[in-house]
């Protein structure tokens, strides 16, 4: 009985070809009480008081076997489903565009393994962390481009983090195109919130749009920016290729960090500093308690198809009847 309590069905309207099963047995019937044999002679008394034979009862257990095949199949195109996963799901409703800086500088060493690859590590781990929520990738250095697109796929887009790396472009920091880009996927969300968490490590020296005027289109649009400037205070080891191999060298840390701060006041964001590998984990964390706090509660079902059960019962019924058909009933010509 529970069965049935979770059971609809997808073409309903397929039950009116039970309909024809009235005529069907109303055939039978008559075709059946008008099947008598008849043997001459010369008088019944020798069969008198004999019982009709179990044999003659079954030949309707045939009809019914055919009726019950036919309502059977009618039951499995019918599409039978059952909907016994409801439950309530909360989803943070909140689109996310990860704009990371990709410039030769984020291969400097202040941050372990340097500061491309440990942004990466701890970016994916934010990724993994929220799987409710639709994020994006775009890259920037001296341009920018879309890595990928807002998706809920994130084990495509955790494998086009992991491929990421400095050079793909041409170098530079154009922190405006990068926010421009990322503006631009989330400008037509629908998302109860949409949020930018921009990562650089330098100053805008490139592009045509400069950080501020791409702060205000995300002010138009609703979008809030996160704006993180990675790098020590000071100075850094970067690697650099000479004729005896790689060596380091000290480079000063150069970080628009008033930009920064004015693009996440435009935007209602905020401003981090990550001066070490742990701080940067750090402050991903932060950012995702922010932006738990616009939830939205939506009720969903798993669907599962039950065709299967009627379409088994129907060959049953047909083979049971053609196996008493071809045994115990058959007919002699």
């Amino acid at each position: 009985m529970e069965f049935w309590n979770r059971i609809t069905f997808a073409n309903p309207e397929l039950f009116y070809i039970l309909l024809v099963l009235i005529p069907m047995a109303v055939y039978y019937f008559f075709k059946h009480s008008s099947l008598k044999a008849s043997v001459r002679f010369s008088t019944l008394k020798p069969f008198e008081g004999l019982t009709k034979s179990y044999k003659f009862y079954l030949r309707y257990v045939l009809v019914l076997l055919r009726l019950m095949a036919i309502i059977a199949l009618v039951f499995a195109i019918a599409r039978p489903q059952s909907f016994d996963n409801w439950q309530n799901e909360t989803t943070q409703g909140i689109d996310i565009v990860l704009a990371l800086d990709i410039s030769s500088s984020m291969l400097a060493e202040d941050l372990r393994p340097n500061r491309l690859e440990a942004a990466k590590e701890v970016a994916i781990k934010f990724i993994s962390g929220r799987p409710l929520d639709r994020m994006g990738l775009v890259v920037f250095s001296g341009e920018s481009f879309t890595q990928s697109p807002l998706t809920t796929d994130h084990a495509i887009l955790i494998n086009l983090f992991k491929n990421i790396e400095s050079g793909m472009i041409e170098d530079g920091t154009a922190i405006g195109m990068g926010l421009a880009n990322a503006v631009n996927r989330l400008k037509d969300s629908e998302a109860i919130s949409k949020v930018v968490i921009l990562l650089t490590d330098g100053e805008n020296n490139r592009g045509d749009i400069a950080p501020l005027s791409a702060a205000d289109i995300a002010k138009t649009f609703g979008i809030r920016v996160y704006t993180i400037g990675v790098g020590t205070i000071g100075t850094a080891p970067y690697p650099f290729q000479t004729p005896f191999g790689i060596q380091y060298q000290q480079v000063e840390v150069k970080i628009d960090e008033k930009s920064l701060k004015e693009i996440s006041q435009i935007t209602d964001g905020k401003y981090f500093r990550a001066t070490t590998t742990k701080g940067l984990a750090d402050i991903y964390q932060e950012i995702d308690k922010l932006e738990k706090s616009k939830i939205d509660v939506k009720e969903f079902s798993s669907i599962k198809e039950e065709f299967l059960i009627f379409a088994l019962l129907a060959f049953l019924f047909v083979g049971i009847e053609m196996v008493m058909r071809n045994t115990i009933l058959r007919s002699i010509p």
